[in-house]
């Protein structure tokens, strides 16, 4: 049998596209590109289960070789919308210019399986004594559901778990959580030649701040993490829109913020710290604020500096680990095994028009994954 180059399946996973989004307009779900990814690993030799996790919502679970333990390798199958107009390529086929592969999903993240086939070619696995498994998992970019879903049914446990998101290679051993939710305050309008006629959102609103600032201060206050650039949980007041003209009182104002916790932080813990810091407002104002989260939240997750799986992935990669503030599924692969988060290319791209991997990374990660895939499933 032919089987694809890597140029080939690469080009195969960006030209299908799969948006999630939580507008119904972009949102399209991931059933052809698991389809693909299953007839390819078939191909391989895998033994390849499909998942349906919610219409049209789908993880590809496949598994090379006998036994416990093992390697995970693992990704989202997904991509953000795109901006139309934006794009100077199209992002839905792979374009080779200026020694980069330009296409919606190139760096975040649908590549990555490209990369793991190639590897997984070039390898004979007549000595394999540890199993290889490859995890392609729904709703990343949205709502994380594919990943928390393996993650409460998974059907075996893994040693360790490499996330491919794009670190330039760099082994990421732990990353900030992310919390956001939307404080709506409901006053009551009326004219505004007379303020008694009325209950002003807009002035809540400014309550509602002052203890939202109050609660950023004793976040910085109360926890440290040395190991993160930015050593402290970060509280975001990121939009806020209220009224609709200079001669109403207003009746409505929506605040939007968002929370950056440490790992160790609980996110029960954090939604008490909320509740405390909105307390006086609420005793003030009864049933007129609400809190909506935006998302499910997302705990922060760290893999310890010394442990072995960090140290030999160092070894291995001739890199420190770091740790990151943006948000990725380890933390719930994590429950099961030792995960680190290490793919090619730049999260500077994730997100942007004109998304690009550079060629300078496709020798090096295929042959990182290979080393991996060496060091843990035939030792």
């Amino acid at each position: 049998m032919q089987l694809p180059s890597f140029l080939e399946v690469y080009q195969g996973l960006i030209s299908t596209s799969s948006i999630s989004s939580t507008d119904p307009k972009w949102d399209q779900g991931n059933a052809k590109v698991i389809e693909k990814l299953a007839s390819w690993f078939k191909d391989l030799g895998f033994r390849v289960e499909v998942v349906e996790v919610e219409k049209n919502k789908y993880n590809l679970i496949a598994k090379l070789g006998e036994g416990e333990g093992g390697l995970l390798l693992a990704g989202h199958s997904d991509t953000v919308p795109f901006d139309e107009g934006r794009w100077n390529f199209d992002p839905h086929s792979v374009t080779e210019a200026n020694n980069r592969f330009y296409g919606l999903g190139t760096a975040d993240m649908k590549g990555f399986f490209a990369f793991i086939y190639e590897a997984v070619k070039k390898i004979d696995w007549s000595k394999q004594t540890k199993p290889l498994y490859v995890l392609a998992t729904c709703d990343e970019e949205t709502t994380m559901l594919g990943a928390r879903h393996f993650t409460e049914n998974a059907p075996f446990q893994p040693d360790y778990c490499i996330i491919g998101e794009p670190t330039n290679l760099v082994p990421v051993r732990g990353h900030k959580g992310h919390v956001a939710n939307a404080i709506r305050v409901t006053g009551k309008s009326g004219h505004s030649s007379d303020p008694a006629l009325g209950v002003n959102a807009i002035e809540i609103m400014h309550e509602v701040l002052f203890a939202m600032m109050q609660l950023r201060d004793r976040l910085i206050k109360e926890y440290h993490h040395p190991g993160f650039a930015i050593p402290t949980p970060t509280l975001n007041l990121g939009h806020i829109h209220g009224g609709d003209s200079a001669n109403r009182i207003c009746g409505c104002c929506e605040l939007h913020y968002d929370v950056r916790p440490l790992p160790g932080i609980s996110l029960d813990g954090l939604n008490n710290m909320l509740t405390d810091a909105l307390k006086e407002v609420q005793q003030k104002w009864p049933e007129r604020l609400t809190i909506t989260p935006l998302h499910e939240p997302i705990p922060g997750y760290e893999c310890q500096h010394d442990h072995p799986f960090i140290s030999s992935m160092e070894s291995l990669t001739q890199t420190p680990s770091q740790t990151v503030n943006y948000c990725t599924e380890a933390p719930f692969l994590q429950q099961l095994c030792p995960t680190l988060v290490m793919g090619p290319g730049s999260i500077e791209q994730a997100h942007q028009p004109d998304e690009y991997l550079g060629f300078e990374f496709i020798e090096p990660t295929i042959n990182i994954l290979s080393k991996a895939m060496h060091q843990y499933c035939f030792r």
